[in-house]
């Protein structure tokens, strides 16, 4: 039962999607990490269907990427890209780690969390335009990439150094059985590794290299302007994990032809 308890806080905590209410206690959150993926692969199985409905009816390129990329925004309850919009404010205050770890905790959003939105939605679009919805094996390698953000950001939790000692990230840190949450973790890095290789060597090195570059400037980030991560941190991560990975998509295709 504990694992089910496990499951249905992590699909209430990080999807919009309806669960059954328990409590949010520490023996319950022990294994909250192992089942983050799982909402990557809700995404990813959404933006597949999304593009076998855009073949039959021959929609626009322009109609499929503006939708494909509300997909994950749409599940996810727009939770991450709130922490991406919280880190764009804090980023642009150029304040002390101290102001900028305040301004994370702000409800309100600034002007470089509204330019900062603005910029990833377009970019995010034009990434999926580029890309369309023909080639079902690019398609099938994005819904991957849904699952690895969600990988990283969770081990991301359980190995970095949390910025503080509240909030919900520590909560999550701090209640999580590290070892066997880590192993799960890295089972599903494998996993994806071998999704993307087998679907495109070279397309898939590419998205493995963009997202371990966005997960050593995270990291790096992180601790430099932050003193560590936090889940507004984490969600930056993510959504910018996700762009990063379309860029290898493309630029992965492109040389694969």
């Amino acid at each position: 039962m504990r694992i089910f308890r496990s499951l249905s806080i992590a699909f209430s905590m990080y999807s919009s999607l309806p669960m059954p209410q328990v409590e949010w206690s520490k023996d319950n959150m022990k294994y909250v990490m192992c089942f983050f993926p799982l909402i990557g692969a809700v995404c990813g199985a959404l933006l597949f269907g999304w593009s076998l409905l855009c073949q039959y009816f021959q929609l626009s390129q322009l109609l499929f990427a503006a939708v494909s990329a509300l997909i994950p925004v749409a599940v996810s309850g727009g939770i991450h890209l709130d922490g991406f919009c919280d880190t764009m404010d804090a980023l642009g205050s150029h304040q002390s780690m101290e102001k900028k770890l305040e301004i994370l905790k702000d409800s309100h959003i600034g002007a470089f969390g509204v330019m900062g939105c603005c910029f990833y939605l377009l970019i995010t679009v034009g990434l999926y335009a580029e890309i369309g919805y023909v080639n079902l094996k690019y398609i099938l390698l994005i819904t991957i990439t849904f699952v690895l953000s969600r990988v990283l950001s969770g081990l991301s939790v359980v190995l970095l150094r949390p910025a503080k000692n509240s909030g919900l990230l520590h909560a999550f840190a701090d209640a999580a059985a590290k070892k066997k949450v880590g192993l799960v973790l890295i089972g599903g890095l494998l996993l994806c590794t071998a999704g993307f290789i087998l679907l495109s060597p070279i397309a898939g090195s590419f998205i493995l290299l963009c997202a371990g570059v966005t997960f050593g400037y995270y990291r790096h980030m992180s601790y430099q302007q932050f003193g560590g991560i936090t889940g507004d941190l984490a969600g930056f991560f993510l959504q910018l994990c996700e762009s990063t990975m379309l860029v290898g998509v493309i630029v992965g295709g492109r040389i694969a032809g």
